[in-house]
């Protein structure tokens, strides 16, 4: 029985027609190898950001379901000519979009989750021996209705593609080699992990490591498929292998460091102490699809029986929370709503963090010995992030990946060597 491979390529993988050219070379060597493929792309280059460009020009405020039509034209692009590019090389090819497909999803636009895909017409054209091009970032309701999933939907589109196909794994092809235990940009000599948990990826996602969507990580965790992270530019390079926890030997507390900038903070002062005021704030976000992650309320003040309540959100939603929580301040009867986005999220993240004392202290004392405040903290199992000034992340970051030996003159072999997947 042949094993169905999942690839997906970015916009800078399928930028002009030498890079789908090259892409299309690639998508046959897998094909050579005797295995059925899938491949999802995304727009090419910056088409995206030139159609919401366009789009603001003629509204400020574009109506959710036409910027969605509009966006989803630019994978239309990409897909025919990536499959006209693979019929050259003498290969069957077929591209479809999200409804030719059934991608559906929520009815809800420029954030749509996918619900289920319809698998027939795929597994029909494999069976066929013709390779399929499918157009990632978009879905299509029950009732017709075209979609987009929202920053990082192709990733997502892909994962989701190999496990309702039961692909053997899904190959993320991008501009980087890999998954590496912070940005090379800001350290220079970071190192490439060969393999990482779901667990660890899904916290580095979360935390701003811009690598993968944690929604992409987040459905292959849940479904078991196996995710390779590898480079458009050096396609025999294995890159990186995301796993489930158990198939990992942990020798390292911290696997990696992470720094995201594009959080902001809101603080809803003088909120009344009472039962069900923080439920208020919450839902109402919530119901706006206004995602929060770091919370933190302050006690009780004894004089007037009040509490500050500050979380922090995607910087990009700013405008609309401080209008969602205008429209609730007299029912809550709180006092000035505050905003700063001059802050960043720092986290560092390792599955062998678990029952290992002392890592905290060592986050917070290295920032520490730089002079760097700490203005809010948040710990799961496998991660600590502190909020700290926008302008101390970089410093922090290098600070932190130093402190836990990350570098790449500090790592012989990182986490293994890969399986022969």
């Amino acid at each position: 029985m042949r094993k169905v491979i999942v690839q997906k390529f970015g916009g800078t993988s399928v930028a002009d027609t030498d890079k789908i050219k090259n892409v299309a070379r690639t998508v046959v060597k897998e094909k050579e190898k005797g295995n059925d493929v899938v491949v999802v792309v995304s727009a090419m280059g910056h088409t995206t950001d030139y159609l919401v460009k366009m789009a603001k020009e003629i509204s400020p405020a574009p109506s959710g379901r036409e910027l969605d039509m509009l966006l989803s034209t630019g994978e239309g692009v990409s897909i025919a000519l990536l499959a006209m590019a693979i019929q050259s090389l003498g290969y069957e090819a077929v591209s479809f979009n999200a409804m030719q497909v059934g991608i559906l999803t929520e009815n809800v636009h420029s954030k749509a989750r996918i619900v289920k895909i319809e698998t027939d017409k795929l597994k029909k054209n494999l069976n066929e021996g013709k390779i399929i091009v499918i157009a990632g970032f978009q879905g299509v309701t029950s009732d017709g209705e075209i979609t987009t999933l929202g920053r990082g939907g192709s990733d997502t589109s892909a994962v989701a593609l190999a496990a309702a196909l039961n692909a053997e794994r899904c190959d993320i092809y991008t501009d980087v080699e890999g998954v590496y235990t912070t940005d090379p940009r800001v350290v220079p000599n970071a190192s490439k992990l060969k393999e990482v948990s779901y667990e660890e990826m899904l916290e580095l996602a979360h935390a701003g490591a811009n690598v993968l969507h944690p929604r992409s990580v987040e459905t292959a965790k849940l479904n078991h498929v196996p995710l390779r992270v590898r480079s458009s530019f050096k396609t025999d390079d294995l890159g990186t292998l995301i796993v489930g926890v158990n198939n990992m030997e942990i020798d390292k507390p911290v696997t990696g460091v992470a720094a995201d900038l594009s959080q902001a903070r809101i603080v809803v002062c003088d909120v009344p102490d009472i039962p069900g005021q923080a439920a208020k704030i919450f839902s109402k976000l919530a119901h706006e699809n206004i995602s929060v992650d770091m919370i933190i309320q302050s006690y009780a003040r004894k004089v007037s029986n009040t509490n500050d309540i500050a979380f922090t959100i995607e910087a990009a939603d700013t405008d609309k929370a401080l209008e969602t929580l205008n429209q609730i301040k007299t029912s809550i009867n709180c006092g000035d709503i505050l905003v700063n986005s001059e802050i960043a999220k720092v986290s560092i993240i390792g599955a062998g963090m678990i029952d290992r004392p002392g890592i905290a202290s060592a986050m917070f004392e290295t920032l520490a010995k730089l002079g760097i405040n700490i203005k809010m903290i948040s710990t799961s199992e496998i991660k600590i992030s502190c909020l700290v000034d926008k302008a101390d992340a970089e410093k922090a970051v290098r600070a932190l990946h130093e402190e836990f030996g990350l570098s790449a003159n500090t790592i012989a072999d990182v986490k293994g060597d890969l399986p022969n997947l």
